[in-house]
């Protein structure tokens, strides 16, 4: 049987004359161009070395993969910006990326900054802690570590091993005798002057030798001082550098790789990929210990050939951060001297990219490689599962197919106070996070109501998605919403798609039943009497994840407003009273209420308050005189 020819795109010979009329005008330099659709969103971001030799190639469609092709027609315009270098057109094409999220682009959606240790350097005695982001404070910084736990770890072996502070510097400058820390031997209480800042000066240089990689010289050095202590009977002191030496351990016990063959500052970064999923993961060397690691499962296009997709996770991760002097990969990249070059002008020195062959090297990469290998297994098998789930979700729904997004909605509140409507989101592949959503009830008379409550929150979410996407191309719409709520929250659900004309959305309500009991859930949905599911249902425990993400969500959103509006002052509201007029009043007074109480002379008494600012707080409180 002969092949069938590839279908062409209906509109793709418009989108091709949309792309010569730009053709007429481009230079033949570096430079980034952008595809636009009709409703202005981003389709793709690219580089060229010649901008218009690069953009001509998509006049020639049979040339194109069926992607590419889809791509083309549905542009409307195209943008375009000129650089001086290839290398700034990449480092840009990334910084576009990440920023915009084209769909036909190979995206890294999970990138958040990893947490380091930092060793302050602008105090007399400096500050053992953990950090995260931007690198303001002079200090030292040592990472990154793949997750918090394993910062908070180290960090407490740390401070057995070399006795370092790690309160802020405002808690040090008002101690007056030793806090808890000193009293579990895990600082030396410069606060109190119980060590001299010559002695502290030892320990922080010997922190700093240890994360730089010297940990085998330290425990010698300890391992002797205990020796000494030991042999000139003084037990107590051996035993301390006993515990500080198991401390030590204590790090490198999670650090089980033999890295023999990484002495410098590394990154490995191995990828695999089967049934059009790639993931990637990323191993942390540092000093020549194993900082931990962490997968990536970016998105793509299914035919995206894997080192495509790794040159292009490798452009977006160190987008924001700056790459270590090697990086070790698992492919052969395209355009590798290019992309080293890119990487070397972010991180403001020498970086080697390289694909070992052969050695310890190789060896590491390997284990990275079946990391991700054993981690794609999971996801697929999880994803499988999921899928599983959605389509038991749909036959008990009456749905025409499995869910490909849900939405779960619940609110929080305190007798009214402080109300919060919350938004889960989930699909195939699991919850989706960056796409929940919190809803600040700004109806004061819903507030407390949660049938008042529940409808703002409707209405404003899908008011929007009518808004911003009323044809549905965006994947911003969900196949069923699920209602924290019985046949009373079902209704007021309706009613509002009633208003807005939705009538293709499945609604259903979900409600514990008598004594709130987890398993005895009532179900309630237009046209259709109450039901509930077998208890051991593998689809109602799933439900009632969903339901409980969402329940979690909402008062975890609802405490943090409740924990700011307590931190706050009827002070603030005031106009250009700032932290240290605000902290003047306070300790005159005692309170916001008592300032918000006080006479005019009162006010001018306080230090800093001139005649001036004086009658601008009290004209605050006393609109009226």
């Amino acid at each position: 049987m002969a092949a069938r020819p590839k279908r062409r795109p209906a509109d793709i010979d418009r989108g091709v004359e949309i792309i010569r009329e730009h053709l007429k005008t481009l230079p033949q330099t570096p430079g980034v161009y952008r595809m636009l659709a009709g409703d202005g969103a981003v389709l793709y971001v690219g580089k060229a070395r010649n901008l218009k030799r690069r953009v001509t190639n998509y006049t020639q469609v049979g040339k194109l993969p069926v992607r590419l092709q889809r791509m083309v027609a549905e542009t409307e315009t195209m943008e375009f910006v000129n650089t001086h270098t290839e290398v700034e057109a990449l480092l840009l094409e990334s910084n576009l990326i990440k920023k915009l999220m084209p769909r036909y682009n190979v995206l890294l959606r999970d990138d958040k900054t990893f947490p380091h240790i930092m060793i302050t350097k602008d105090h007399d005695y400096p500050q053992l802690t953990k950090h995260r982001g931007a690198r303001g404070r002079d200090a030292d910084y040592f990472g990154p570590f793949a997750s918090a736990g394993a910062v908070n770890r180290t960090i407490t072996a740390l401070q057995r091993a070399f006795l370092l502070r790690n309160c802020a510097d405002t808690v040090f400058a008002a101690r007056t005798r030793p806090c808890l820390q000193y009293q579990i031997k895990r600082c030396t209480a410069p606060c109190v002057g119980r060590v001299s800042p010559a002695e502290y000066q030892a320990q922080v240089d010997q922190a700093r030798a240890f994360l730089s990689g010297k940990s085998r010289d330290i425990q010698t050095e300890f391992a002797d001082r205990m020796m000494a202590a030991s042999e000139a009977m003084d037990f107590e002191t051996a035993a301390r550098y006993r515990d500080r030496i198991r401390a030590l351990t204590a790090i490198q016990a999670h650090q089980d790789i033999n890295v023999e063959g990484v002495v410098e500052d590394a990154d490995v970064i191995a990828a695999y990929a089967e049934g059009g999923v790639t993931c990637i993961q990323v191993f942390f060397f540092r000093g020549g210990r194993n900082y931990g690691n962490r997968a990536y499962f970016p998105s793509h296009d299914k035919a995206a050939e894997t080192d495509e997709v790794l040159a292009a996770f490798i452009a977006q991760f160190y987008e924001n951060k700056a790459a270590p002097p090697l990086v070790l990969v698992s492919h052969a990249l395209p355009e590798l001297d290019l992309l080293t070059e890119a990487l070397a002008v972010r991180a403001g020195h020498k970086v080697e990219l390289a694909e070992p062959k052969r050695g310890e090297k190789r060896r590491i990469v390997e284990h990275a490689l079946t990391n991700a290998r054993e981690a794609h297994g999971r996801r697929l098998a999880e994803s499988s599962s999921q899928a599983r789930l959605l389509e038991g979700v749909a036959a008990a729904f009456g749905m025409d197919g499995p869910p490909e997004r849900v939405e779960v909605y619940d609110n929080s509140h305190i007798q009214g106070a402080h109300a919060i409507g919350g938004m889960i989101v989930a699909g195939p592949e699991g919850f989706i996070k960056n796409a929940y959503r919190k809803f600040n009830i700004r109806n004061e008379g819903a507030a407390g109501d949660d049938f008042a409550m529940m409808r703002e929150v409707l209405t404003r979410r899908f008011g929007r998605a009518m808004k911003e996407d009323p044809e549905r191309s965006l994947g911003s719409w969900p196949d069923l919403v699920l209602i924290d709520g019985g046949l009373g929250q079902l209704n007021v659900a309706l009613e509002v798609f009633a208003e807005l004309g939705i009538d293709d959305v499945t609604l259903v309500g979900i409600a514990k039943g008598p004594d709130r009991d987890a398993g005895r859930e009532h179900f309630f949905m237009e046209n259709r009497p109450p039901f509930q599911m077998e208890q051991r249902d593998p689809v109602l425990y799933f439900l009632q994840r969903l339901r409980d993400e969402a329940h979690r969500f909402a008062i975890g959103t609802h405490r943090a407003k409740r924990t700011k509006a307590i931190g706050k002052s009827p002070i603030d509201e005031v106009a250009g009273i700032g932290p240290a007029r605000k902290k003047a009043l306070l300790h005159h007074f005692g309170s916001g209420a008592a300032v918000a109480r006080a006479g005019l002379a009162d006010l001018e008494a306080v230090e800093g308050i001139n005649r001036t600012v004086a009658k601008k707080i009290y004209d605050h409180f006393h609109p009226d005189g």
